[in-house]
């Protein structure tokens, strides 16, 4: 089952499209490099980078170098609560 915001993007090709290119340039930013090198690093520290095994490197709060292994699904679920929990504020 798709989120509703996977929904959203799938019925408006316009809206996917802009998402996009604006994920394009953020990626190319310095805060943006420094997220991917420190995600990169830690997946290959835990050993799963690039090897399909469904894992992602589950940082532990306020750390960018610590981390376990967890399934992608409730890792990115668990970053749309905390982003839920800031729009209550």
């Amino acid at each position: 089952m798709a989120g509703k915001t996977s929904e959203y993007y799938k019925k408006n090709p316009k809206a996917r499209k802009k998402r996009l290119e604006q994920q394009k340039r953020y990626q190319k930013t310095k805060k943006g490099k420094a997220i991917k090198s420190a995600a990169n690093k830690l997946n290959r520290k835990l050993g799963t980078y690039g090897n399909k095994d469904g894992l992602d490197a589950a940082h532990y709060k306020g750390s960018k170098t610590k981390g376990r292994l967890q399934k992608a699904s409730i890792n990115r679920r668990s970053r749309l609560k905390i982003k839920k929990k800031k729009r209550k504020k």
